[in-house]
């Protein structure tokens, strides 16, 4: 279990979005709606990134 919260908060931004992404697709949501929740989500991290548009998140999983 502590490894669990360790490797939570070692997740760069990039391997959240791409897990959330993955996550949340899993679970049948579309693409506009999972960017929208993943935008909300960053900022209520632990260590929040800089703020990044829904262009910027799709970039990140689509490359």
């Amino acid at each position: 279990m502590v490894l669990d919260v360790l490797a939570y908060f070692d997740e760069t931004a990039e391997e959240f979005v791409r897990r959330r992404h993955r996550e949340l697709q899993g679970r049948g949501l579309t693409n506009p709606v999972i960017f929208e929740r993943i935008a909300e989500e960053l900022p209520r991290r632990a260590v929040a990134p800089p703020a990044l548009s829904l262009r910027q998140l799709r970039r990140i999983v689509y490359g």
